[in-house]
């Protein structure tokens, strides 16, 4: 039998490569649409609101997954930190949604490019995992873009941006959890309890501030939980085709499309500094990605060796 050739065999791979990473844009660009729709809405409505309904995208889809797999997509083999997961969810959205009431969304958005560095520095401290020195360099370098964009004590920020780092930390506690539970845990299963378990803990304070939305604010909230969802398909079906460092860098469009919205939307601009601070951020944050590739695929030869 003869061989196939190099480039024949890689072209299977590079085709689902290319079909994830076109997913990934798309998710992108929903989440974006997403939370400058929400941003919108916090004019005038509660962010509790607001995040509640964002929620309820999540849950149409685990609703979707339940009766495609049924019963048995609820089985876990760690219920506690499937609760846990469900918790840092909700709390990361829900300060995320009140952080964009205050602050400019593609402030915002560059401030939440810390989250990939603080994954690093969980999964050093919590999951044991080896960080080289040039990582931590690199992690030492997206914290300072950070504070490059908000400049802490210089009043350029309005202190809502420290939520947004809040719910960057929150964020990153959830792809720790993530890893953790995709060694016995299905995806599905993970999405389903997540989404359960946010929108139950955010329907507490949402019943205490809950207002009769008026027609377009049911249209604008029926639209935000349906970009929601959809985003977060096109993001689970980008990392069912391609690897995770192939894809991840697209995250990083999120700035763009957060630019381009607060623009048309919100007549906001980065000044130069957010600009300064956001290169580094992304920089460094692909330099991360990198070096994760290079670690984990040294590791799989060592395995296989």
């Amino acid at each position: 039998m003869t061989p196939m050739p190099p480039l024949a065999a890689e072209r299977p791979r590079l085709v689902e490569n290319g079909k994830g990473l076109l997913f990934m844009a798309a998710g992108m660009f929903l989440f974006s649409a997403t939370d400058v729709t929400a941003k919108f809405l916090t004019g005038s409505l509660h962010p509790f609101q607001i995040v509640w309904t964002r929620q309820l995208g999540l849950v149409a889809a685990a609703v979707v997954l339940i009766a495609l797999q049924g019963g048995a997509i609820l089985r876990t083999a760690h219920p506690r930190l499937q609760l846990l997961r469900g918790t840092v969810a909700a709390c990361s959205a829900a300060l995320f949604i009140f952080a964009v009431s205050y602050v400019p969304l593609a402030d915002a958005v560059a401030i939440s490019f810390v989250a990939p560095f603080m994954v690093t520095v969980l999964g050093a401290l919590i999951l044991r995992e080896p960080v080289g020195i040039r990582r931590w360099v690199a992690v030492t370098l997206g914290f300072l873009g950070a504070l490059i964009v908000i400049r802490p004590g210089m009043g350029v920020m309005h202190p809502a941006a420290g939520l947004v780092i809040l719910a960057a930390f929150f964020f990153a506690i959830r792809q720790i959890l993530s890893r953790v539970l995709s060694d016995s845990d299905r995806t599905a299963t993970t999405i389903v309890y997540t989404a359960l378990v946010s929108i139950t803990l955010l329907t507490v304070p949402m019943l205490f501030v809950w207002q009769a939305p008026s027609g377009s604010q049911w249209g604008l909230l029926l639209l935000v939980a349906l970009l929601a969802a959809a985003a977060e398909v096109c993001v689970i079906k980008a990392l069912e085709l391609a690897m995770a460092v192939v894809v991840a860098p697209v995250q990083y469009t999120l700035i763009l499309w957060g630019t381009f919205y607060g623009f048309m939307v919100f007549g906001q601009l980065p000044d130069l500094w957010t600009w300064v601070g956001t290169g580094v951020i992304v920089a460094t944050g692909l330099y991360t990605l990198r070096r994760e590739y290079v670690v984990s695929r040294k590791r799989r030869k060592e395995i296989g060796h």
